[in-house]
């Protein structure tokens, strides 16, 4: 390895540990559970004693320590005010990475000093990946963040549920009506038809998300007690069984089988809160995550509307390509935040989310005019 090869290694691992310590230092400033909090809070302290020791490396190196400001400040909006699911998950994938690279680096460090460092770290976050895995718990499907990525967040008051809703209606509103109006405004070269063919779609649309918002939030309360149904026959004939399989669950989190044996007896004292228990830790279910039905229908029908009237709202106001050329504008743009929002409950960028929604957009607005100029021509 060359000078410049081990300075660029040696600054890549200062900056993902000072990368690291920061992000649980903000998700421990916003956890509410004092034990989650300070369990991020001790990471936090690790992580910063692995940054302080690659630093005293660069600077024995450089004769320079690197400045950590540069690194708090650039912090994606994700790390931020992501859903901490989402982001304790990715955490924990990038520490097995860490393990790795550390366990690759110990053997191509030359200077003894250097991989002590990174023997004694990489063993540190081996532990820190099992307690991630612990504190991230199941991982939630997409659909299922977006249900849940406000349960955490103070500013957002209202309630889980209805942000899933929102954001899924924004999005098939905006998508549904741009292609109506795109083919429509083809088809007649944007006379007053577009803006009713519009409205209607938006209507259609909007009551469509509402009642499909109902019908799900309702499944989701069936199959969950469906599954408690399951599990509670389950444990009325082998209670053994499931006494132990939860203690399983709770070593795969960390703790000694003395510690998981002490909480199963707890649980077990109280069987709604066991049976809980089963269900949440077997399949990750947990009731106080389900929507409320008709806080999701009203989300789901408004959203929707606001997501169809965006491509409507030129043709109010003219027509004729003037009207064309806005909408689509707008559209574009449009297509481009709600892609972005996504960025919040996934752990893609927020640029890259918001580019392929554009792109999606502006394909199904080429083929739909397209359809709509060929049909009028065809006509003609």
């Amino acid at each position: 390895m060359d000078r410049d090869q081990y300075l660029a290694s040696l600054q890549k691992l200062w900056h993902q540990e000072v990368e690291a310590a920061t992000t649980y230092r903000l998700l421990g400033q916003r956890e509410t559970d004092p034990r989650r909090r300070d369990i991020l809070r001790r990471l936090s302290e690790s992580e910063e004693r692995h940054a302080a020791r690659w630093s005293a490396r660069i600077e024995a190196a450089t004769g320079r320590a690197p400045d950590p400001a540069s690194i708090h400040q650039s912090l994606s909006w994700l790390q931020k005010l992501g859903d901490q699911s989402v982001i304790l998950h990715r955490l924990e994938e990038e520490e097995n990475i860490a393990e790795e690279e550390y366990q690759r680096l110990t053997a191509a460090f030359v200077e003894p000093a250097d991989r002590q460092v990174a023997d004694e770290v990489g063993r540190e976050e081996r532990e820190h990946a099992r307690t991630l895995h612990a504190l991230a718990g199941p991982p939630p499907s997409p659909r299922k963040m977006l249900d849940t990525i406000l349960g955490r967040e103070r500013w957002h008051v209202r309630g889980k549920g209805w942000v899933g809703d929102a954001i899924y209606g924004v999005n098939d509103g905006l998508g549904a009506v741009f292609g109506i109006v795109s083919g429509m405004a083809g088809y007649t070269g944007g006379s007053s038809v577009v803006l009713a063919a519009g409205l209607a779609g938006t209507l259609a649309s909007a009551l469509s998300m509402g009642a499909g918002a109902y019908l799900a939030s309702k499944s989701e309360r069936e199959m969950y007690d469906s599954e408690v149904g399951r599990e509670r026959r389950e444990l009325e004939s082998d209670p053994d069984e499931e006494r132990t399989e939860l203690e399983l669950f709770y070593q795969l989190k960390g703790f000694s089988p003395a510690e998981a044996q002490a909480m199963v007896g707890r649980l077990q004292a109280d069987s709604k809160e066991f049976l809980k228990a089963l269900v949440h830790e077997e399949l990750g279910l947990s009731e106080e995550s389900f929507p409320n039905p008709l806080r999701s229908t009203i989300s789901a029908t408004l959203s929707t509307a606001v997501g169809g009237i965006i491509p409507v709202i030129p043709f109010l106001f003219t027509h004729g390509m003037r009207a064309v050329v806005a909408s689509f504008v707008i559209s574009t743009a449009a297509h481009f935040a709600v892609g972005a929002s996504k960025a919040l409950v996934t752990t893609r960028p927020w640029w890259a989310s918001g580019a392929e929604m554009t792109a999606v957009g502006i394909l199904e607005a080429a083929v739909t005019y397209s359809l709509g100029v060929m049909f009028a021509g065809h006509g003609g």
